[in-house]
């Protein structure tokens, strides 16, 4: 229990490897192997996760450290292979789409190097806000903070905070524009067959 609170904190913490809960991991573990056999079975992302709903739908290939860590506000479409590496919080809001081969981290290591070859391990909290979406192969690095109807373009790496309302990417992650009415796309019926 001290551990969670540990992770819960919102300005993220410093600990030895040695602290980290392993036998949560290999439960963890199990239930990520469960949904990649059955994901349409809502009780395991139900168990895996610390807030889950119905509508939240995630492709297999799909891993994480802990799982109670990671906060669904309502709808989310996670595609495949995604890692999210949940030693803090992790909150994804409302109407979020990850692309496939994206990784949320919220670990990181001693950058002083004796520190890190002892196993000093940092973790920080990441927030995505509600109708984000993070094209493949990104990177979300610990602390961010990604702002409400933003757009991460496919291939960033995320470092710092992104407002609200833009499109961003590169690497590192930069706001490229704003998101205005240009943007918005007319209806088609789909696909004509030839």
């Amino acid at each position: 229990m001290e551990y969670k609170k540990r992770i819960q904190s919102k300005d993220g913490y410093v600990a030895h490897f040695t602290k980290t809960p392993f036998t949560l991991q290999e439960k963890t573990r199990k239930l990520c192997q469960a949904h990649d056999q059955d994901p349409d079975n809502k009780e395991i992302l139900q168990t895996l996760f610390g807030v889950c709903c119905d509508y939240v739908n995630i492709a297999p290939g799909f891993h994480c450290d802990y799982g109670f860590n990671i906060h669904f506000d309502g709808f989310c479409v996670i595609n495949y292979n995604c890692v999210i590496l949940d030693t803090s919080p992790v909150h994804l809001g409302n109407g979020v789409f990850i692309g496939p081969n994206v990784t949320i981290t919220c670990a990181g290591h001693g950058v002083f190097p004796a520190q890190r070859k002892e196993g000093m391990n940092t973790s920080k909290p990441i927030t995505i806000g509600e109708n984000v979406w993070i094209g493949a192969n990104c990177v979300i690095c610990p602390g961010v903070t990604i702002g409400k109807d933003s757009i991460i373009g496919a291939g960033s790496i995320v470092t710092k905070d992104i407002p609200n309302g833009v499109i961003a990417f590169g690497n590192p992650c930069r706001v490229q524009r704003l998101i205005t009415r240009e943007d918005r796309l007319e209806y088609s019926e789909g696909m004509e067959k030839e």
